[in-house]
C-alpha cells in the first residue's frame, strides 16, 4: 500500500482524475478491466465500487488493485465497505451522507484516506468534523446513482467556497464539460460511466487528464 501518509501533503494534486469502476456489460467489461484501463490512461485515484458484490466477493479484487494502484502510484480506495477497505489494504474509503461516516475514521485509523459525498454547504461541517480528507460533490443528475442530489455548478462553488479540504466534482461528469467543473473550484473530476463505457477506456482517461493538467496550470498562471 501507498499509504494515505504518503498522498495527503498534496492530496489535491492526486485527486485530479478520480475514476470509479463500473461495468459495462455489453463489452463484457469488469470492474478489474475499468480499472486496469483507469490506471494505464494515467489516472490519479482509482475507487472500486461494487454494490452487487458482497464483501467476500469483493475483497479479492480489492486486493488485486490494492497491489495494482500502489505499483502504479494511483491511490485506491474502495466504496462504502469499511471491511474491505482495510482488509484489502487500500489507500481509503469512500462514504455518502446516508453511512456512518461519522464513526469510519476510528476504524479506518490515520493511515487511510477518508472521502465523503455532500450535498450542502450544510454537509460540510459534519463531514470534516469525521476526519474526512476531501469531499465529494454530485454536479449534475448521473443514472449510475440516480438517488445522489445534484447541487449545480452553483452548488460546488458554494462547497468549495467553505472548506479548505479538496473537493471533487461527479455526476454527469465527461470531457466536454469538466472544464466548468474545474473552474467552479473542483480539484478534480470523479467519472465513472465516461471511462466504463468508453470505447477506449485508457485514452477517455488520457482525455481528461490533459484537460486536468491544462486548467491546473491556467489556475496557476492566475495566481489561484
Amino acid at each position: 500500500m501507498t499509504g494515505p501518509a504518503s498522498g495527503r501533503g498534496d492530496l489535491a494534486g492526486r485527486l485530479g482524475v478520480y475514476v470509479v469502476t463500473g461495468t459495462d456489460p455489453g463489452r463484457s467489461r469488469g470492474h478489474l478491466d475499468v480499472a486496469l484501463a483507469a490506471i494505464a490512461g494515467g489516472a490519479d485515484a482509482v475507487q472500486l465500487r461494487a454494490p452487487e458484490l458482497t464483501d467476500d466477493e469483493l475483497l479479492p479484487l480489492a486486493r488485486t488493485l490494492a497491489v495494482r494502484c500502489a505499483s502504479a502510484g494511483v491511490l485506491f480506495l474502495v466504496n462504502d465497505r469499511l471491511d474491505v477497505a482495510v482488509d484489502s489494504g487500500a489507500d481509503g474509503l469512500h462514504l455518502g451522507q446516508r453511512d456512518d461516516f461519522a464513526t469510519a475514521r476510528t476504524r479506518l485509523g490515520t493511515e487511510r484516506l477518508l472521502g465523503v459525498s455532500v450535498a450542502t454547504v450544510a454537509d460540510v461541517t459534519a463531514a470534516e468534523a469525521a476526519g474526512a480528507d476531501y469531499l465529494g460533490v454530485t454536479v449534475w443528475p448521473t443514472r449510475t446513482k440516480p438517488e445522489a442530489v445534484a447541487a449545480g455548478l452553483a452548488g460546488l462553488r458554494a462547497v468549495t467556497a467553505a472548506t479548505l479540504l479538496p473537493v471533487v466534482g461527479i455526476g454527469g461528469i465527461v470531457a466536454g464539460n469538466a472544464e466548468q467543473v474545474l473552474g467552479a473550484g473542483a480539484t478534480g473530476v470523479v467519472v465513472i460511466s465516461a471511462v466504463s463505457r468508453a470505447e477506449d477506456p485508457a485514452a477517455a482517461v488520457r482525455r481528461l487528464a490533459t484537460i486536468v493538467r491544462r486548467c491546473r496550470t491556467l489556475r496557476a498562471g492566475d495566481g489561484g
